[in-house]
């Protein structure tokens, strides 16, 4: 994970790094799942947007923080890159559950 981001979310949406799920098949072999063009599920909160204001203009505070890993939905993020590095910008909604 890059030390510092040269980028900050804006308003609900959470920037998070994805881990690489593998899989062992039967004769021992390590396979990544991003190889078999399956998309990752589970990854690390790096960086919150400024958050979204609900209809009285009240600022709404996210439910996950920097640092948490998360699972989200598998194809609702979008695929950004930053600094050669592969990242999913999402909204708190796509986030099914974090990790204790």
């Amino acid at each position: 994970m890059a030390a510092k981001l040269n980028i900050k979310p804006i308003g609900a949406n959470i920037l998070v790094k994805p881990e690489e799920a593998s899989e062992t098949t039967k004769s021992g072999l390590i396979v990544q799942t991003s190889s078999k063009g399956e998309r990752p599920q589970k990854g690390t909160v790096v960086a919150l947007g400024t958050g979204a204001i609900d209809e009285s203009g009240k600022k709404i505070a996210f439910n996950v923080r920097v640092g948490d890993v998360v699972m989200f939905k598998k194809y609702s993020p979008e695929e950004v890159e930053i600094d050669g590095e592969e990242y999913l910008i999402m909204k708190e909604a796509d986030i099914l559950g974090v990790f204790n």
